[in-house]
């Protein structure tokens, strides 16, 4: 005789009502975070007198800062925003729900003399005072006279963990160099000090290494000049992280480095150009297709890397290979010998796809 199990309701209540309590929970998750949390780009909205909550939340979803009016109703509602107040403010794809609410029921946060300065990836200190120079009321000469003083810099290496005394070898041109994390960035004015630009950049650089502090810490001086090599070398994450690790084949085999993206920083010469053969064998501590460079690094990094180069420099990829070349089109050719290296160089000359 089959028995019957009797239903147990109890318990399929709680079981019910916890996944609602979850999906609540995802939904409101959702709903409340930016819409873009790595967009910092200034967005700028006009709250007018006598706008509705719905008419200012759909002003705000046409704009991308939410991801739904009703939401925002709601949101406003049982957080009893009392107002939110009629004026111009710059917004951001990267802020919160409520982030957006509260700068709304405060008051404007509109600033017409705010500046945005924008520094890229793979460019030097050099192009960075440029930078600074035409946005800012600082001459690059200033810049340059912050960028090479020691007594700021060793301030620099006590507050910042991956800043150590190796950048202070008066043999490295710009000590900073590879440490300015690329972004944009806005300031108040023109006036905003170099140091607060500086400052604001390493504080940026610290956030995105922490994801990749505990390889780092053994030498965060070396992985952040591989870091700069293979951002200039490769195009994407995958082919950095090979090219890192032919690097790290051709270093423990007492090999050159022979990246020709240190000899153009070593001379200081931009990469627009072939250099002639005696620049490429040109001695100096960066130039890495030297023969005093037989297994070196060069003594600091030569631009300042996008955060997947140095995921890159931390995370090679292992193989075989001894030797690389892209052409014109940066497609990236591998070989284990120099016999193999040169005919492929052969092949793409032929097939008019060098570089230059």
């Amino acid at each position: 005789m089959l028995v019957k199990r009797k239903p147990k309701p109890l318990l399929f209540v709680l079981i019910t009502i916890f996944v609602f309590i979850i999906c609540i929970g995802a939904t409101w998750w959702h709903f409340t975070g930016p819409v873009d949390s790595g967009n910092k780009e200034d967005v700028e909205v006009v709250v007018t007198s006598g706008m509705s909550t719905g008419q200012i939340g759909e002003m705000l979803k046409e704009k991308d800062l939410i991801y739904s009016v009703r939401f925002f109703k709601v949101y406003v509602k049982i957080h009893h925003v009392v107002s939110l107040k009629a004026s111009k403010y710059v917004l951001h794809k990267n802020m919160s729900l409520g982030e957006i609410v509260r700068t709304l029921e405060k008051g404007s946060n509109y600033n017409p003399d705010r500046i945005k300065l924008t520094f890229k990836e793979g460019l030097r200190i050099t192009d960075y005072a440029k930078v600074v120079e035409k946005g800012t009321n600082h001459s690059s000469l200033e810049y340059f006279q912050i960028m090479n003083d020691s007594s700021y810099i060793k301030t620099l290496i006590e507050k910042y963990w991956f800043l150590t005394d190796s950048i202070l070898d008066s043999n490295i041109y710009y000590p900073l160099e590879g440490y300015l994390a690329p972004d944009t960035y806005y300031f108040d004015n023109k006036d905003v000090s170099i140091t607060s630009i500086i400052e604001t950049m390493l504080d940026e650089m610290e956030e995105k290494l922490e994801k990749y502090k505990d390889g780092l810490l053994k030498d965060p001086h070396y992985y952040l000049t591989m870091a700069s090599i293979i951002e200039l070398e490769g195009t994407n994450l995958d082919n950095r992280k090979m090219i890192a690790g032919i690097f790290e084949n051709r270093l423990h085999s007492g090999m050159n480095l022979g990246s020709d993206v240190t000899t153009y920083y070593g001379l200081q010469a931009a990469m627009t150009s072939d250099l002639s053969s005696e620049q490429f064998a040109s001695v100096n501590f960066y130039n890495t297709r030297s023969s005093t460079m037989i297994g070196k690094m060069p003594i600091g990094p030569i631009c300042n890397p996008s955060i997947l180069s140095v995921e890159a420099s931390v995370n090679p990829t292992p193989s075989n290979y001894l030797f690389f070349v892209a052409d014109k089109n940066g497609k990236i050719y591998y070989t284990k010998t120099n016999k193999e290296h040169d005919q492929k160089v052969a092949e793409i000359k032929k097939n008019g796809d060098w570089i230059w």
